[in-house]
């Protein structure tokens, strides 16, 4: 009877072990967070899907969570501005609406040969977005201007982000609806 007891009690600690087991991040949005990203004339370039109303700071970091990690930051003073395209290496990147780089790349590194991108923004509830580098160099050309590469989603224009966020991606400063 002992044994049966124990069998059964291992049994139920393995069920509640497993089911307490979750491999979804407590506070991950509900559908995959995406920001477009695309290269124009040597430019790199920003879209965030929906407007992103009251940043007061962007992160742009280079193969994060390696050695090479490297970042960019943007600041802007509250009540913070709206962003929605930026174009963020490559241009006039020093002034754009209100945010200015605070941190700029170091001046020998060369972003184009970087593994990926992510973007975080802070001000507004936001959730970070990451890209393959390589792609958006590789593809951009061969897309219209007004279409960028929404990580997963990939290329979207305008009318496709609106089907989609809130369907099968959200923007990066889009509301998680669950």
């Amino acid at each position: 009877m002992a044994d049966i007891t124990r069998r059964v009690c291992a049994a139920l600690l393995v069920v509640a072990v497993t089911a307490a087991c979750d491999t979804k991040a407590q506070f991950a949005p509900s559908l995959p967070p995406e920001a477009g990203f695309r290269v124009d004339g040597g430019v790199l370039k920003l879209w965030t899907g929906t407007a992103c109303e009251g940043v007061t700071g962007l992160r742009l970091t280079f193969d994060s969570g390696t050695r090479s990690s490297t970042e960019q930051v943007w600041s802007a003073p509250r009540p913070g501005v709206r962003v929605e395209r930026l174009d963020l290496l490559g241009g006039s990147s020093s002034d754009a609406g209100g945010l200015h780089v605070r941190t700029p790349l170091p001046a020998a590194y060369d972003w184009t040969k970087a593994g990926s991108v992510s973007i975080a923004v802070d001000g507004p509830k936001a959730n970070g977005a990451k890209a393959d580098v390589a792609q958006v160099l590789r593809e951009s050309a061969g897309h219209p201007a007004g279409s960028y590469l929404f990580g997963r989603s990939g290329w979207l224009d305008a009318a496709a982000v609106q089907r989609e966020n809130r369907k099968s991606f959200l923007t990066v400063c889009t509301p998680d609806p669950a």
